[in-house]
């Protein structure tokens, strides 16, 4: 059974929307400890008490899971601070550094001179889907 501790092994298939996102592949499951930080809290809350063979559809709520979407993480940035200006197009990912952090964000709109980008998580502000199975637990 699952506890605080545990090395987990589970298959999973992530729905956002009615579309599947994510999924741990066929022969190689999603492995982790229980409780350590290594999955989002909301899906690590509700596999306590599993066993090997279980499955179970789990929703995770923004708050458990990447959190809200925040209307001040989408910002605008002089067109010329980017090298690639010319290339970007609107739903292009993007990375950079920010005063030592590194971070990643979607690019919502182009102007002549300034992008927005918007840096929550893809996943910020969704409820997520999951369809789990449990492969194997190890007590800890």
């Amino acid at each position: 059974m699952i506890t605080q501790g545990s090395k987990v092994s589970l298959h999973y298939k992530l729905t956002v929307d009615g579309e599947v996102v994510d999924m741990s592949a066929k022969d190689t499951p999603l492995t982790f400890v229980q409780g350590s930080g290594q999955i989002i809290p909301g899906l690590d809350e509700q596999l306590i008490g599993l066993k090997t063979g279980d499955k179970k559809n789990v929703t995770v709520a923004p708050e458990k899971g990447y959190g809200p979407h925040l209307a001040e993480a989408v910002q605008p940035f002089p067109k010329k601070a980017f090298q690639n200006a010319d290339e970007l197009k609107e739903g292009h990912i993007v990375s950079g550094q920010v005063q030592d952090q590194p971070f990643q964000a979607t690019v919502v709109k182009i102007s002549d001179d300034e992008v927005v980008l918007d840096m929550n998580h893809p996943l910020a502000g969704k409820d997520l889907e999951f369809e789990i199975e449990i492969v194997m637990v190890e007590k800890a």
